[in-house]
């Protein structure tokens, strides 16, 4: 299980994320549209520094839905390869079944 404050940063890391993504959009397409004059695209630039660090959604990290756990995540279930095995064997997940060979 993580730790609940990395759990808690990431959710506000998404809802920040969420609430800055039009603005971003919008001045990311300022600064590089080069029908606008230079002195346009530098203040679009500064202002888009000015935003919040956790605005930009690559600083999210993919977590286990269950325990939180960043690492073997699966991206299709949600969860961590220990979660992801142990709902496989009590059939949680529809149309995956365990192999051995």
């Amino acid at each position: 299980m993580a730790k609940t404050s990395m759990i808690e940063r990431e959710k506000r890391r998404a809802k920040t994320a969420a609430k800055f993504a039009v603005k971003r959009a919008e001045l990311k397409k300022r600064a590089m549209d080069p029908k606008l004059s230079e002195d346009e695209r530098l203040d679009a630039r500064r202002k888009f520094q000015a935003l919040p660090r956790d605005a930009s959604p690559a600083r999210q990290r993919n977590r286990c839905n269950v325990t939180g756990r960043p690492r073997g995540y699966y991206r299709r279930f949600g969860l961590s390869r220990n979660q992801l095995r142990e709902a496989v064997m009590r059939g949680d997940v529809p149309g995956v079944k365990m192999s051995s060979w």
